[in-house]
């Protein structure tokens, strides 16, 4: 007993070690070595956001909308209520990697990311405690990709430099799921999971239905050279809805166009164009459902457009702007939807960031926004958000 119990604290000093090494250095340290062929790599940031809101027809409920911006939870059609102040460090965010060597000489690479951006376990009333929430968690290992990452259909390079959470909201392709994915030089194929959005007839709450018998379809290309990059992306999905009397299934499409131009070293250009009759969940946070539920209890799938463009540029080596506008027009089919769902939404943004040193900097970011409805009315969102953000 007393020789296994030697040997077990043996075989903890050199963790101990390692954590000591970690987390009491006085320099950052990106990783450390796991054996003699796997690579460990730690980081993150930290982040707090502190923001006023203010919009013409009432008032935001306590929760993400107040936290980033989300279009369709724009009021309209309220009374007029005063601005509102939230803070929060919920954007903060930690993320593991794993590089092995195996002996095949292939490497095999993981990564475990979270953050408490969008969880709905918490609250602001005494500790602000917030529950971790997947961002990613994937394998990666000869050209494929098995987990939870990115949709293969979403262009991240196209995203702005913004200090809200997403940025061009209103037109950007924006989902993570999980998926398997081939990558053979600049193409890939997507294999991702399935689940459709429905608005009842008439309108009414959203039905979620997660009846699909076939996973979503993507194939992408991406062109990289030294003045940027652009990417073409198609989508093939199921729409499907099973409940009781109601069974029915219809295949919907969508198609993006997207890149990034460096206009100089710091200076660059993003935009994305999206097209399609099933981008309901996948653009603009679900603003748009995917389908409708007609009189006949038979699905109908929704267009939608949506684009968006940004400008970056840098004042000096510490300071730098973005400027960007944000777009979507979804093609109801007024007779089944009914009038109170979103026709269309836009925002623009610009912001200012300062970096302070490396890996810490503060900004402020102004975003004007706009929701119409079927029934013409509409709603407006100013928002000014100052953040303060330390990445490690």
């Amino acid at each position: 007993m007393q020789h296994a119990k030697t040997t077990q604290t043996h075989k903890l000093v050199p963790v101990a070690a390692l954590m000591l090494t970690l987390f009491c250095s006085q320099h950052a340290y990106a990783g450390f070595k796991m054996g003699d062929n796997t690579e460990i790599g730690i980081g993150g940031y930290l982040k707090l956001d502190a923001m006023v809101t203010d919009t013409s027809d009432g008032s935001i409920a306590t929760g993400i909308g107040r936290d980033f911006y989300v279009p369709s939870l724009i009021p309209v059609g309220g009374n007029s209520e005063s601005a509102k102040w939230d803070m929060h460090a919920r954007q903060s965010r930690f993320f593991i990697t794993s590089d092995t060597l195996l002996e095949n000489g292939k490497k095999i690479s993981g990564r475990f990311e979270f953050d408490m951006m969008a969880t709905t376990i918490g609250d602001q009333r005494v500790s602000n405690g917030y529950a971790p929430e997947i961002r990613h968690a994937f394998i990666a290992y000869d050209g494929w990709l098995f987990g939870q990452t990115w949709s293969t259909f979403m262009d991240v390079n196209a995203l702005p430099d913004s200090l809200d959470f997403v940025g061009t909201t209103d037109g950007t392709i924006f989902v993570r799921q999980a998926q398997i994915r081939y990558t053979t030089g600049g193409f890939q194929f997507a294999i991702e999971n399935p689940e459709t959005t429905v608005t009842p007839l008439n309108g009414g709450t959203r039905l979620v239905t997660d009846d699909n018998s076939t996973p979503d379809l993507v194939v992408r290309y991406n062109h990289t050279a030294d003045w940027g990059g652009l990417t073409v992306s198609a989508l093939s999905r199921q729409l499907s809805y099973e409940n009781g009397l109601i069974d029915d299934q219809v295949q919907g499409y969508g198609l993006s166009f997207s890149g990034k131009v460096n206009l100089s070293k710091t200076d660059d250009i993003r935009f994305a164009v999206n097209y399609g009759d099933a981008l309901g969940r996948y653009m603009s946070l679900n603003t748009g459902n995917d389908a409708v539920l007609r009189g006949d209890n038979k699905l109908e799938a929704i267009k939608s457009v949506g684009y968006t463009l940004a400008y970056k540029h840098a004042w000096n080596d510490k300071l730098r702007s973005s400027i960007f506008y944000s777009a979507q027009k979804i093609d109801n089919p007024v007779q089944y939807t009914g009038q109170a769902q979103t026709e269309s939404t836009h925002s623009y943004s610009a912001n200012l960031i300062y970096q302070l040193a490396s890996k810490v900097s503060v900004g402020v970011e102004f975003r004007h926004a706009n929701r119409v409805l079927e029934s013409d009315l509409e709603g407006d969102l100013n928002r000014l958000q100052f953040s303060a953000k330390y990445d490690f």
